[in-house]
């Protein structure tokens, strides 16, 4: 397929009485329905510039098959709580690959979501750049470690969080890491 590179991040949300058609309601939020999405695993490639939704949308054509990162999560519970997270880590040095993480949870609100997954993907990269650190500390203070290490130039989230729909019907949400080759 080839290496990345551009990504983009985006989220969704969809409500629909199927579940799939919530699914596909969630990707159109998040304006990726149009593509033929393949889910990859968590690397960032080396080099890979991160830009804008619309720009990246604007790089590519409907039905193109587009690798993705993502999270999903759906309920048809009313008021359940349910949140898609991705998480992504790079290094300093742009020769080296980052990491991008996926988390989904319920009961779990937004802000708690998008740090775990954060967290994720900063500890993925931390443990192959060789920072020392002690895994059961909380993430606020292993992330004050990873950026003194002077390795880790940026961990950042996108979440997408939601209440099941008080009617039954569906409800899915959706976080992706969205790259172009």
């Amino acid at each position: 397929m080839g290496v990345p590179r551009f990504a983009f991040f985006t989220k969704g949300r969809g409500i629909h009485k199927e579940k799939l058609n919530s699914f596909e309601m969630s990707l159109r939020d998040a304006n990726i329905a149009k593509y033929n999405l393949v889910k990859v695993s968590s690397i960032f490639a080396p080099g890979c510039k991160i830009i804008s939704g619309n720009q990246g949308v604007r790089m590519m054509r409907p039905g193109q098959i587009v690798p993705v990162v993502m999270s999903e999560n759906s309920t048809n519970e009313p008021s359940r709580l349910i949140a898609a997270a991705i998480g992504l880590a790079r290094p300093r040095d742009p020769e080296q690959h980052g990491y991008i993480s996926e988390h989904h949870s319920f009961g779990e609100v937004a802000k708690k979501a998008g740090e775990y997954s954060e967290d994720l993907a900063a500890t993925m990269l931390a443990t192959v750049l060789g920072v020392e650190f002690d895994p059961s500390e909380n993430y606020d203070s292993r992330r004050e470690i990873y950026r003194m290490s002077g390795r880790i130039v940026e961990s950042r989230n996108i979440v997408q969080s939601a209440e099941g729909d008080k009617d039954g019907n569906w409800t899915t949400v959706v976080a992706a890491a969205v790259f172009i080759l």
